[in-house]
């Protein structure tokens, strides 16, 4: 099956490996920044070692309920635009996407486009791989927005600064904007169609099959429906996930015996999260952990504490992810590979598809 409409991965490859270096050595300074204190990072890591198994559990039960919602999130966006596949694929899908999100440079596109292709080779149309990826990605923008507010707030009931109410205001505005364009997306699938067209009249690509492939398939994008019940629905799951992984984060508190923040803790999450998906260094290695411990330290919690609880948050979010997505997604290829041809007794093969 071909991948009818496959998004193009952007920029040149000199310019993302330019990219990639330079957020390489943005983390790396960031690290060396945040654990150049031996002593700090020796009391951290002496807290990491005394683990409450119970805490530990609780983290790794958000984090897994995180990944299985994700993968619930897929199923159901995929059934409203007529696709159906497996919530077991989708849960193994979302695995290895968050591997190639956090080690790979180009992002979001390169994840965006692995994930396209898995939809497509399991069933998916063009229009419904690519409009369930648009749809998901705005109504993430929108829960986190939602939570960064509600983390806004409760820093500015503990101290008030102009900083944090022009993050209120920008959140507001986001979540404003995010919301009109999830209920219109009509109207953005339109702009799309223009770039594309005014893209193709300056630089001739894309042409031919490609750019009619892209403008049926936007065409047929606008005809998938979305009722605000629905819209509500999506927005809601979302902000449901970003609350589990930071649950996660409060997990990772109890863990090592360490005092909550409360005023700035969902603040410092939702930062966090922000700058790990600026496009500088994949995963946004060093930039989230110093993000972090600077925000939860600020808000009150102590600096060995803290270090501690990010040590042992990114351990579980980042580098455990990493593991355990790249083997979903060798598993995956593997199984994709042979699946493609199945020999019958008399010597033949049969092309497949596991939906």
């Amino acid at each position: 099956m071909s991948d009818e409409a496959t998004p193009s991965h952007p920029g040149s490859p000199f310019w993302v490996a330019i990219r990639y270096v330079v957020g390489i050595g943005v983390g790396a300074f960031v690290l060396i920044l945040l654990f150049g204190k031996r002593h700090e990072f020796d009391a951290a890591l002496h807290q990491v070692r005394h683990l409450n198994i119970g805490w530990e559990g609780g983290a790794f039960a958000a984090e897994a309920l995180s990944i299985v919602g994700y993968a619930s999130l897929q199923h159901r966006v995929l059934d409203w635009s007529g696709a159906t596949i497996k919530l077991r694929s989708l849960t193994m899908v979302s695995l290895a996407n968050n591997a190639i999100a956090y080690t790979i440079p180009g992002e979001p596109a390169v994840s965006s486009v692995y994930r396209y292709r898995f939809f497509r080779r399991h069933g998916a149309s063009a229009a419904s791989s690519a409009w369930t990826i648009l749809t998901i990605l705005i109504a993430q923008a929108i829960g986190m927005s939602l939570l960064l507010l509600v983390g806004v707030l409760s820093a500015l009931t503990g101290r008030s600064s102009a900083n944090e109410t022009g993050l209120a205001v920008v959140g507001l505005v986001v979540v404003v904007g995010a919301g009109t364009i999830l209920v219109r997306r009509d109207l953005l699938l339109r702009c799309i169609n223009l770039l594309v067209r005014g893209a193709r009249r300056v630089t001739g690509h894309p042409r031919g099959d490609i750019a009619a492939r892209i403008e049926n398939a936007l065409a047929r994008m606008r005809e998938i429906p979305l009722s605000r019940q629905r819209t509500l629905k999506l927005v809601a799951m979302a902000t449901g996930l970003w609350f589990l992984d930071f649950l996660c984060l409060i997990c990772c508190f109890g863990a090592v015996h360490a005092a909550i923040p409360w005023h700035g803790v969902l603040l410092a999450y939702g930062v966090a999260q922000i700058t790990a998906a600026l496009p500088l260094v994949p995963g946004g290695l060093g930039i989230v952990e110093g993000s972090l411990a600077v925000i939860l330290v600020a808000y009150g919690a102590k600096e060995i504490p803290a270090l501690a609880a990010v040590l042992v948050y990114r351990l579980l979010t980042f580098w455990f992810a990493v593991l355990v997505g790249w083997i979903c997604l060798g598993i995956i290829e593997w199984q994709w590979r042979r699946s493609r041809s199945i020999p019958f007794s008399d010597g033949a093969s049969l092309s497949v598809t596991d939906t």
